[in-house]
């Protein structure tokens, strides 16, 4: 598992709205970013969803209802969610979910057009 970058903040805190399904994180650089639920469960860098490769990605379908049950640390450097589908393998670093904030609107549209080709749904 890759460390901590030296240029990526910590987070100051992290907030589960279970109501409206996003994970809140906030940063020691004083960004804050609202993570879906979905969103993270259609990117979880698990290897059952990003493979073991490049272009051995599984396009994650049905996940609109998806809500994290739990958020359990994993050392000092990351976050493990256990998802109400019963996922929960991916192991989110501080790195990671800060990447996840900065590009959060180029990364749905690119999964929203992958749905769409794919003539899948975010329906469960």
């Amino acid at each position: 598992m890759a460390g901590l970058s030296k240029n990526i903040p910590l987070p100051t805190e992290i907030t589960l709205h279970q109501s409206s399904k996003v994970l809140e994180v906030s940063f020691a650089d004083g960004k804050t970013f609202k993570l879906p639920c979905e969103f993270l469960r259609v990117y979880s860098p698990s290897a059952e969803v990003r493979g073991h490769g490049p272009g051995q990605e599984t396009l994650q379908t049905g996940k609109k209802e998806v809500g994290i049950l739990a958020v359990e640390p994993v050392g000092q450097y990351a976050v493990q969610f256990k998802f109400s589908d019963g996922h929960d393998t991916g192991i989110y670093s501080w790195d990671l979910l800060y990447e996840y904030g900065q590009n959060q609107d180029r990364m749905w549209q690119d999964y929203l057009k992958r749905l769409q080709e794919a003539g899948a749904s975010r329906d469960a």
